[in-house]
């Protein structure tokens, strides 16, 4: 039998080719590798490639959990290695900046966004503020010049990280000034991504306070700051999603061009990167913007598909904040339809406790609450949910 971690990876890989219905030959023609060998990775008789791990993973939508299967972490959860950490500490405190070391510190700063999406917030908000005080007691050191530039990137990563968090836990004014932390020292790193994602933060945050104008200028000068990047495209979205709510024309060309682009871009290591963006994600926001289009049938496709992709085969929700919001967009679709009763039950379904992001989740279910509102006036239901919403 092969190596403990070529069996663990066969299993994860059985269970998401179960999970998707998929036969070992659709598989081999999706990935472009034999069914014979694929067969034999599965049953542990062969290891898996890196490359191998990622084309199951994109195959199968699996969001990074086959390509951690891969390196012995099957469930891609946070890794429970208390001695690294406490290494890693010990090793910044006595301003040890080798390569080895910085190396350990981007790989812990990695793990961290991996965790943003399931990751209590108040948690993650916290160890991510500790690494920055870490990583700016380094800076304020005599180091060399590539290790200074290193830390940099370290500091902006995690501040970007923790600003996306602040934000979700609704601070939004430490938000800002986090966010504004991270884009400096994007800029003093030359790290344009990091730069881009400074922008996408401010866009977002335009979004949400209903500033959709600001939400698009934002958007168009991370593009420029950041060009052919995921963080392109993740800006492309937020400027589609502010368009549609201007009611402006032309959607559908910017939302073929952002898949486009990430159709010519590497298929992520973590695709649970927050910082990172996968096919998968581009659904998510198809589905925003066919849902603020009136487009009932795509926006449930879409809702469906992003639900699917994000629910693992033991049933466990991968993104709780995506799946929140596909709920509530079914319950518009509901609302369309004609059932209240269906709508509103989806809509609490939405908003129930979880990993949130509260001010976009509000956002959202107050443009479902408008909507229920000028479809049923006066109806108890409606009232229950606006009592819900004001809860979040």
């Amino acid at each position: 039998m092969g190596d403990t971690w070529g069996v663990l990876f066969g299993s994860r890989l059985r269970e998401y080719r179960d999970h998707r219905g998929w036969s070992l030959g659709e598989l081999a023609r999706a990935t472009h590798y034999s069914r014979g060998y694929l067969s034999n990775v599965e049953n542990g008789r062969k290891a898996p490639s890196d490359e191998l791990a990622g084309a199951c993973d994109r195959a199968l939508r699996a969001k990074g959990e086959l390509i951690a299967a891969a390196r012995h972490d099957a469930a891609a959860k946070v890794r429970d290695t208390p001695w690294e950490t406490a290494e890693l500490v010990q090793k910044m405190q006595a301003s040890d900046t080798t390569a080895a070391t910085i190396e350990t510190l981007h790989s812990t700063i990695e793990e961290l966004c991996c965790q943003y999406n399931r990751r209590d917030a108040v948690e993650l908000r916290r160890e991510a503020h500790e690494w920055l005080l870490h990583v700016g007691a380094l800076l304020r050191r005599p180091v060399g010049l590539k290790a200074h530039s290193e830390l940099l990137v370290a500091g902006g990563w995690l501040a970007l990280l923790a600003g996306c968090v602040e934000y979700d836990l609704g601070m939004a004014t430490a938000a800002e000034s986090t966010r504004v932390a991270a884009l400096q020292l994007g800029l003093e790193a030359g790290h344009p991504e990091i730069v881009g994602w400074g922008h996408e933060m401010t866009a977002w945050f335009a979004l949400t306070q209903g500033q959709f104008d600001r939400a698009v200028q934002a958007s168009l000068k991370g593009q420029a700051a950041a060009p052919n990047s995921s963080v392109t495209v993740q800006l492309m979205a937020q400027e589609a999603k502010a368009k549609a709510r201007l009611g402006e024309s032309g959607l559908e060309t910017l939302l073929e061009s952002g898949r486009g682009l990430l159709h010519q871009l590497p298929y992520p290591d973590r695709p649970d990167n927050h910082f990172k963006v996968d096919p998968s994600k581009w659904d998510y926001y198809s589905m925003d913007i066919h849902r603020m289009a009136g487009d009932n049938e795509r926006a449930t496709q879409y809702a469906e598909t992003v639900i699917l992709d994000n629910t693992a085969p033991d049933g466990a929700e991968l993104s709780p904040m995506r799946i929140a919001e596909c709920r509530i967009t079914l319950g518009f679709v509901a609302g369309r339809a004609g059932d209240l009763e269906e709508a509103v039950g989806l809509g609490l379904n939405g908003l129930k406790d979880g990993r949130q992001s509260k001010v976009h989740l509000r956002m959202v279910a107050a443009e479902l609450d408008q909507e229920l509102r000028q479809l049923f006036p006066g109806e108890g239901l409606v009232s229950e949910f606006e009592d819900a919403l004001r809860g979040v």
